[in-house]
């Protein structure tokens, strides 16, 4: 199991921006997908983004062009950017892993994958 601690969330007005912080632990980060997922309330959780090692990330298409995800390594660490942001984007997000080796693509399935973090809140007013 991945233990994954995310931060970064927090209050924004539209069109601002924010930057979310996931470290992972507990596994060889290089060898994980990891994903950035969101649940709004009364809703279900919805994908947002995920990477795996070098290979090109995956986005939601309602997304694409205002969301970046990015990984660190070195630091165990995954991104997500968070730009001109829309009071719909208001959700609790959150920090997914799942062992990446044997994959021939990224899941986009959030059932796919077995660890979680806590989540952040991200709240974006008009």
């Amino acid at each position: 199991q991945v233990q994954l601690v995310e931060s970064g969330g927090g209050l924004v007005q539209a069109g601002g921006s924010l930057r979310l912080s996931c470290v992972a632990s507990g596994r060889t980060f290089s060898m994980l997908v990891m994903a950035w997922f969101r649940q709004a309330p009364g809703k279900e959780r919805e994908f947002v983004a995920a990477m795996f090692w070098s290979q090109r990330p995956y986005y939601a298409d309602s997304l694409k062009g205002r969301f970046t995800i990015s990984r660190e390594n070195a630091k165990n660490t995954v991104y997500l950017e968070m730009n001109s942001l829309k009071p719909e984007d208001t959700a609790v997000y959150y920090c997914a892993a799942r062992d990446g080796r044997g994959l021939s693509t990224i899941p986009l399935d959030r059932r796919s994958y077995d660890s979680w973090g806590q989540g952040t809140q991200v709240t974006v007013s008009s």
